[in-house]
């Protein structure tokens, strides 16, 4: 009893004590709950005397003065028309978004191209970067482009192995795949 007699010492009584666990666990789901109610709730709309004011040019005619003394009539005239030139008023269109990973994948190979020289470990190693620089790419890519980018990360790859002596094969069958799946990146990128 020495053990719960010095826990209550503080406090005088069993009753006075307070819980702050339960009270910062209550404390933290009333929180949750306000931030449930505002991000559920809508925003609220504009008042209409705002939408009045804001499309009127003219205030300073003789005839603006008579009316505002009678907004009743003003508000159910103004906001048609201004719904009306919102909806006209569109901005002009987005640019075509081409998927994700698509332009990484196309600096790729054309580092590839600048890169690779003529000699068959120079070819290597541009190889080997291109096939480091498609799996980043490849990373952000999805679906059917996401799976164009891996298999040419693949290809290059391979590329690499043969042009180095790690694998056998001819290189040239490896790059006559590499061009074929060239050809149908820039199809599903839309470039070219």
């Amino acid at each position: 009893m020495t053990g719960g007699g010095s826990a209550r010492a503080g406090g005088g009584g069993a009753g006075s004590r307070l819980n702050w666990t339960a009270v910062s666990a209550l404390a933290g789901s009333i929180a949750a709950v306000v931030a449930l109610f505002a991000y559920l709730m809508p925003p609220n709309p504009a008042p209409p005397s705002t939408v009045v004011s804001s499309p009127s040019p003219p205030p300073s005619s003789p005839d603006r003065v008579t009316t505002q003394s009678s907004p009743s009539p003003e508000p159910s005239t103004s906001p048609p028309p201004t719904r009306t030139r919102v909806a006209q008023d569109s901005p002009p269109p987005l640019p075509e978004v081409r998927s994700a990973g698509c332009d990484e994948a196309a600096a790729a190979l054309t580092a590839y191209r600048r890169d690779a020289g003529t000699s068959s470990s120079g070819q290597a190693a541009a190889a080997q970067q291109t096939y480091r620089d498609l799996m980043g790419a490849a990373l952000n890519a999805e679906g059917v482009v996401g799976a164009k980018i891996r298999r040419l990360a693949a290809e290059f790859q391979e590329l690499s192995f043969r042009l180095t002596g790690m694998t056998g094969g001819d290189p040239n069958q490896v790059i006559a795949d590499i061009n074929t799946d060239v050809t149908e990146f820039n199809r599903l990128c839309a470039f070219g």
